[in-house]
Parts: structure tokens; C-alpha cells; sequence
């Protein structure tokens, strides 16, 4: 036996008797000799039969073997992508199988795991679980560890030495999933994993590409990353609740939850639960409109009645909340007016609904960013006789730091009297901004910023570096520079056809103004830096005016950057 592979191994049964002796799983040894599949039959019956009572009824058996059968059948079709049968497989898990007992009985839900109560659920793992690759010409495959719920393969772990990069795993967890290897047996699979002693562990779902794999942050004890993250993923309780509460299929894309969409949900439940409003600030980037996602879906399922309405301020906000539900296959109201939005919270459905504040009062997407006198001006127009809001409304506002002159809060409170309102944003707030958004949505929920999510590698930091622009004639020598650069490798003809654009260059190098002087000195950067040369990288010029940002935009739209730039602001005329 070599010690590389007795290094692994080593991590492996330390693992392995983590789940076992803290976690509670039961082990079901070496599956090394048998082609095994994603689904232990005779498991999933005992849990049927013996943890949810159908051995006690006349028909159990029957209604045991058919809803087996109809888990078996939905995770072997084959003739369905990857995507769609890991889909209907969690469809089954989340919402149960719907099932006969005989031909002329009733239909009914069998639940394949008891979800509001974790320790009634068989845990189990298995390690070295040899499956047969679908071409026959394709290798055995062997993931070293399998976590099974009732006999149902949900989670697969690949470990790796601590001088092996994590990265190693998730590779071989992708080459699983590839057609000629053991992609059926990925139909049951919710949490795909792989992690050593120093780096930790990194997770994904089916399909999820290397640099989209997670990791997992939250205090507790132990100093080996690995094990510390296991026991917080993978505790009976917590697993169950991840895969039921924050999983999504979106568009054809499965999604696992970072860390910090579970503690901001999580905290929102809990504020909900309270009938209490706040303010959830995820810094941009860290999945914020998923974040609303799971938040609506968990209220929707854990408050009877209950409904939510989504307010923006943008149009491309609005879209992106109707693209997200519709992706994850909710169905959204959108409002055209004050009047249509005030007749859906007349009427009891629909239960989620979306509101843009621009479009209210006569105005379009030409109107200032976020109009909410006129909003408020045309809600009280459209208000009937005896106006009640139907079911327990739960308004969302996003970008919540734009809307809080308190009108727009004020109004909606004396519509909507028993509305609970939460505030969400992903913009590090001024002092002023902070003040009134406390006043107003109440405290802080959970906070996510921008510091953690560049640590995390969620964003990219973003960098400052001064410059001092030449004021007087640029010299010949960095002229010349800036040819080399961009002539390099290039043929004869080649920089022959380039030296009309040398001659521009060098005439705006050359040039007095201080503006063509910073464009000409960012142009020099697009060619001599890696980052930005490669095309990987984006460049961001603040300027010190409106007027000044149109000028510099003109003079690049003379340049090789034509047609690759664009003016941001949230200058409104008056």
C-alpha cells in the first residue's frame, strides 16, 4: 500500500467515524464488491414501513412497494437530462410521492423523509461505494464516501490528502458526472462534496462548475476546517433543513445556499415569527434576490395566509425579482398601475405579487428614480370604499436605502395596517442613510459586508490606485512603449494596418488637455496589463462631474475602447 493512498485513507476513516460517533449515522461498511445504485430498496421500505407506520395497514405493503417503485423509475430515466431527473427527484423528496395503494384507490402523499422530525430518519454512510460507469468501456467509479437519508444517496464526499488541492476532489466529482461514468447514479444526489485537512471543505450541487463551488462559514469549536464544516453541514437536523429550505432549480440551474443567504434567512424567520420588520444588508453580489426567494417560499409554507409583495425602484430590478421567481417556477404578479396593484391585494390571490414605484403617478422609465409621491399619490387615488387588503401581507423592499424619505413607508403602513415590512439592501449605507433606515424598517436582521464577501471570494475587492496625469507633453519614449506593446507578435502587414491608429494614439498622448491625458493614460493600461489586456478584467473612471464623465465618454468612443464603455449615474436632472 503506498502512503499517499494511506494518507487518504487515514482522513477517510477519521471522517468516517466523525459522522458515526458525532453525528449519529449509522455505517454501512465497504461497498467495494457490488454494483451498488443511488437508492438501498430494502432501506427505503424498513423506513416506510417501520417509521412512518404503513406495516400497520391492510394495504401498507402495497402502498410501500408502489411508492419504492415510482422513486426507483423517476431516478432511472435516463431519457431526461441530468438536471431535469435530479429535479423530479426532489420534487418526490420535498413534497412527497403521490401514490395508490390498488388500482380505484385514492391517491396519497407518502412522505420519503420525515422532515419536521430529523431523528426519525435513517442516517446512514457508506464508504468506497463502487458503482459501474454506463460505458462499458469507461472505468468503475468509487466515490469515497456516501451519505444516505432512508436508504436514498443524498451527499457524496471525495477527500483528499492535506497536501493535495481540494480542487483534485471537485474534478473527480465533475468527471463523475459525465455520461460514460456514473451520472445516474447523480439523479438522488442534493449536496456534492470534496474537502481536505487544510483547505476544508467546498460544495456544490449536480453540475455546479469548480469556481462555483461553496464554502461554508460559521463559528464553533474545533480547529481542523474539514471536520468543523462537516458537523455544521452535515448534522441530521441542519442537512434536512438545507436540502428542504435552500435548495432552488433555477432555469436550469441547480443552486446550493452560501452561508450568508442561510443566516439571513434564518434571522428573518425569526423576526417573522416576531412580526417584526428590519433591515437585511447583503453586500452586492452575495445572492440577494435568491435570498428573497427562499425567505418568500419559507413564509409562504410557515404562515397561513400569508402573502408577499416585493417593491423596487428600478425596471431592471423589477425584471430581475420576476426573472428570479419565474426561474425557480413561482409565479409572480407584476403591476402596471397603482389601480392594478391595489386590486390584487383586494382580491386573496395572487400570494406574490411585484411593484415598481416609478411607473405610478403617469410616469415611465423617464421619471426620476424612485417617484414615490407619485407612487403613493396614485395608490390612495385607486384606494375603493372599504378598501381590505386580503391574507398576512410581508412587504419586501429592496434597495430599501433609495426609498427612506418615510413617505413611501408611512402611506404603505396606513394601506396596509398590518403589513410587516423588510427592508433589503446590498449598498454600504452613509451615517445619514443608516439612521433613517433603522428609524423606519426597524433593526438590523443579519448583515453580510463587503470586507467578508471579498474575504470569502464572493466579490472582487475593488482596489484604489492614485495617479498623477502628466500635465505637459507625454515623451516620445512611452509613445514608442505603447507601440511595442501592442505591435508585439504581430506580422509586418499587421502593424503596417495598425499605424493609422499609432498616429491617433500618439496625437492624443500628445495632447494638452487633462482629460485626453487620463484617457490616453488608462488606454496605455488596456495594453500593458495583464488583467485588463486579457479581456478578464474591468476598469472604473469616477468622475468629478456629469459633465466631465460625458466629456471623457466622447473622447473614448474616438478610441479602440469604442462601443466597450458606458456612463453610470444616479444623476437626476432638475
Amino acid at each position: 500500500m503506498s502512503a499517499i493512498g494511506e494518507a487518504e485513507r487515514k482522513t477517510q476513516r477519521r471522517v468516517a467515524k466523525l459522522f458515526v460517533d458525532e453525528l449519529g449515522y449509522e455505517h454501512l461498511g465497504y461497498l467495494t464488491d457490488a454494483d451498488n445504485r443511488n437508492i438501498i430498496e430494502g432501506q427505503l421500505e424498513h423506513f416506510l414501513f417501520a417509521y412512518q407506520g404503513y406495516g400497520d395497514r391492510e394495504d401498507g405493503e402495497d402502498l410501500i412497494r408502489r411508492t419504492v417503485a415510482e422513486v426507483v423509475k423517476v431516478a432511472g430515466n435516463t431519457g431526461v437530462s441530468l438536471y431535469d431527473r435530479n429535479r423530479d427527484v426532489y420534487a418526490l423528496l420535498r413534497y412527497g410521492a403521490k401514490v395508490k395503494a390498488d388500482v380505484g384507490e385514492q391517491t396519497e402523499t407518502v412522505w420519503l423523509i420525515d422532515w419536521k422530525n430529523p431523528e426519525k430518519n435513517r442516517f446512514a454512510i457508506a464508504e468506497e461505494v463502487t458503482v459501474k460507469a454506463a460505458d462499458a468501456k469507461a472505468s468503475t467509479k468509487r466515490p469515497d464516501i456516501v451519505l444516505y437519508v432512508n436508504g436514498i444517496a443524498l451527499g457524496v464526499l471525495e477527500l483528499k490528502r492535506s497536501t493535495v488541492s481540494v480542487s483534485e476532489g471537485i474534478r473527480q466529482n465533475l468527471d463523475n458526472q459525465k455520461k460514460e461514468f456514473i451520472q445516474p447514479f447523480f439523479a438522488t444526489i442534493q449536496y456534492v462534496m470534496a474537502g481536505n485537512d487544510t483547505e476544508g471543505l467546498r460544495y456544490g450541487a449536480i453540475q455546479t462548475p469548480e469556481k462555483y463551488y461553496l464554502t461554508w462559514k460559521e463559528a464553533g469549536p474545533g480547529d481542523n476546517p474539514l471536520d468543523k464544516t462537516l458537523r455544521q453541514l452535515c448534522g441530521k437536523a441542519r442537512f434536512l433543513e438545507l436540502i428542504h429550505d435552500f435548495i432552488v432549480f433555477d432555469a436550469g440551474i441547480k443552486k446550493l445556499s452560501r452561508h450568508n443567504q442561510y443566516f439571513g434567512v434564518r434571522a428573518a424567520q425569526d423576526h417573522v415569527r416576531r412580526r417584526e420588520g428590519g433591515v437585511l444588508w447583503h453586500t452586492q453580489g452575495s445572492g440577494k434576490s435568491l435570498t428573497m426567494v427562499w425567505l418568500a417560499k419559507w413564509i409562504r409554507e410557515n404562515v397561513q395566509d400569508s402573502r408577499v409583495l416585493i417593491i423596487t425602484d428600478r425596471t431592471e430590478l423589477d425584471e430581475q425579482i420576476e426573472k428570479v421567481f419565474k426561474g425557480v417556477a413561482e409565479t409572480i404578479h407584476r403591476t402596471k398601475s397603482g389601480a392594478d396593484l391595489i386590486a390584487a391585494l383586494n382580491a386573496a390571490t395572487p400570494w406574490l405579487l411585484c411593484s415598481l414605484i416609478h411607473k405610478f403617478g403617469g410616469k415611465e422609465d423617464g421619471a426620476s428614480v424612485g417617484d414615490i409621491k407619485g407612487f403613493v399619490e396614485e395608490l390612495k387615488k385607486s384606494l375603493p370604499k372599504g378598501f381590505q387588503p386580503k391574507g398576512d401581507l410581508f412587504v419586501f423592499v429592496d434597495e430599501c436605502h433609495r426609498t427612506q424619505s418615510g413617505d413611501l413607508h408611512e402611506a404603505m403602513k396606513a394601506i396596509l395596517p398590518g403589513a410587516v415590512f423588510i427592508g433589503f439592501t446590498g449598498t454600504p449605507l452613509l451615517k445619514t442613510d443608516k439612521k433613517k433606515s433603522i428609524e423606519i424598517f426597524g433593526r438590523y436582521i443579519h448583515t453580510y459586508k463587503f470586507d467578508e464577501a471579498v474575504k470569502d471570494g464572493v466579490v472582487l475587492d475593488l482596489r484604489y490606485e492614485a495617479r498623477d496625469i502628466d500635465q505637459s507633453i507625454t515623451s516620445q519614449a512611452k509613445i514608442d512603449k505603447w507601440f511595442e506593446a501592442k505591435t508585439k507578435g504581430l506580422t509586418p502587414l499587421a502593424k503596417a494596418q495598425l499605424k493609422a491608429r499609432w498616429g491617433t494614439m500618439q496625437k492624443v498622448l500628445s495632447g494638452q488637455p487633462r482629460l485626453q491625458k487620463i484617457v490616453a493614460d488608462i488606454l496605455f493600461d488596456m495594453e500593458t496589463r495583464d488583467r485588463l489586456k486579457s479581456g478578464r478584467g474591468n476598469a472604473m473612471l469616477v468622475a468629478g462631474s456629469i459633465y466631465e464623465a460625458c466629456k471623457l465618454y466622447d473622447l473614448f468612443a474616438k478610441t479602440s475602447l469604442a462601443g466597450k464603455c458606458a456612463i453610470v449615474t444616479s444623476y437626476a436632472p432638475s
